[in-house]
């Protein structure tokens, strides 16, 4: 699904008049409604430029002022998109021998939007990786067999409660658990990572500042001596031996 996700953004950068080039992107799986139910989308976080690899340019994509209310971040028609992932994800389906349900939609939904310079979006982003599929304090109640717990409804922004049997909701939470291998974020194209040096080059010539952008990352607080109330500094750590040491 990602991989389709990926091929069809690459040809709509590749054939963009403004691109013409090879875009970068970061990919993350999420498997869920806050309903809990399964729910497999992909978001995709991706820059509004692009790198052209035989005449060694980097262009970038801005909006056309006036028209509805994309701001220079809008890339692409969401509904042309829409068209080349269904083909796309369809086919790679039947490839792979798997069996389609008889009655699919045949319109799909791909929604695209600007989020100026992505960091809210990362943050966004970022809660899917580290945290569970429910977090412990939405679970209510755990009685009588039945577990209830709460969730925001999409659509109408309000507090609902589902309550479920103790095996519906452990099947709930484990059918998000990924197989052995998978990943749920992957990156693409010039976001590599083996495109390091690329992305260093180009922090440079765009004058990135990458300790500014990581000021806001909150430092780690310090170790205080509860006796005392001095800082105190770690001088040793122990590491368990990964293998037990056996006596001679």
């Amino acid at each position: 699904m990602i991989h389709c996700v990926w091929e069809t953004v690459r040809i709509f950068s590749q054939n963009d008049k403004q691109l013409q080039g090879i875009p970068g992107a970061i990919a993350v799986l999420h498997t869920h409604s806050r309903r809990l139910d399964f729910h497999p989308h992909v978001h995709l976080v991706m820059p509004a430029a692009a790198i052209d690899e035989d005449k060694k340019l980097w262009r970038t994509k801005g909006g056309k002022k006036g028209k509805r209310k994309y701001p220079s971040g809008y890339l692409f028609n969401h509904k042309a998109l829409a068209k080349v992932f269904r083909a796309k994800m369809l086919d790679t389906i039947r490839q792979k021998g798997l069996e389609l349900p008889s009655k699919h939609p045949e319109t799909w939904v791909v929604d695209v939007k600007s989020v100026g310079t992505g960091q809210k979006a990362l943050v966004y982003l970022g809660r899917y990786l580290y945290k569970g599929v429910i977090q412990e304090k939405d679970i209510i109640a755990c009685e009588n067999g039945q577990v209830t717990f709460r969730y925001r409804d999409n659509k109408t922004k309000q507090i609902e409660y589902r309550i479920v049997s103790g095996a519906t909701f452990l099947w709930l939470i484990l059918q998000h658990v990924l197989p052995k291998g998978f990943r749920r974020a992957r990156n693409f194209g010039f976001l590599h990572p083996n495109s390091k040096r690329l992305i260093t080059l180009l922090q440079y010539l765009l004058g990135f500042d990458q300790n500014r952008t990581l000021a806001w990352v909150k430092k780690r607080p310090q170790l205080t001596c509860r006796c005392c109330g001095a800082v105190m500094n770690i001088v040793c750590t122990r590491i368990p031996p990964a293998f037990p040491v056996l006596a001679a």
